[in-house]
This record gives C-alpha cells, sequence and structure tokens, in this order.
C-alpha cells in the first residue's frame, strides 16, 4: 500500500508534538521540505523510519537543530548517522 505525504503527516503528528512542542507543525512542515528534497537527491519519495529517528535524536527537541540534521540527511545521510551515533554513545 501507498503511503502519501499527507498520511506520513499525520503518522508523525504525535510524535512531533511530544518532540517540539507547540513548534510541531513547523517541523512537521521542515519534515516535508526535507522529504521533497531527498526525493529530488536520491529519487526516493521519503526517507527511512532509521533517518527519522536519527533527524529527532540530532535535533534534541530544537528546530534549529532539525535545521542542520535536514542538511545533513540530504547532502549525504551518512553524516546524519554519524552524529546521531556520537549522541547514542555513552
Amino acid at each position: 500500500m501507498v503511503v502519501g505525504r499527507d498520511q506520513r503527516r499525520e503518522a508523525r503528528r504525535a510524535r512531533f508534538q511530544q518532540e517540539f512542542g507547540r513548534n510541531a507543525t513547523v517541523a512537521l512542515e521542515l519534515i516535508e521540505l526535507t522529504e521533497l528534497a531527498w526525493h529530488d537527491c536520491y529519487n526516493e519519495p521519503t526517507f527511512s523510519d532509521e533517518i527519522l529517528d536519527d533527524l529527532l535524536l540530532v535535533a534534541g527537541g530544537s528546530i534549529q537543530n532539525l535545521v542542520h540534521g535536514a542538511w545533513l540527511a540530504v547532502t549525504d545521510w551518512r553524516d546524519l548517522r554519524v552524529a546521531a551515533n556520537e549522541l547514542r554513545s555513552p
């Protein structure tokens, strides 16, 4: 079953409200822009759930950090993975 952008947005809404509070809508809009850029760069409709997890970890509830994470994801997702793994390590 194909899941469209609107369905992905609604499926993510609760998690984004928890992570970003009153800025959840802005964060969701940024993720949609990231999906568009992802499609242009990688010819895939969206990124994996693992990339989304990395984005949210790197963001830490901050829109500014989410912007940086989105930039990493689109320019070279491996850099995002490195940044997220650094936060995961003790």
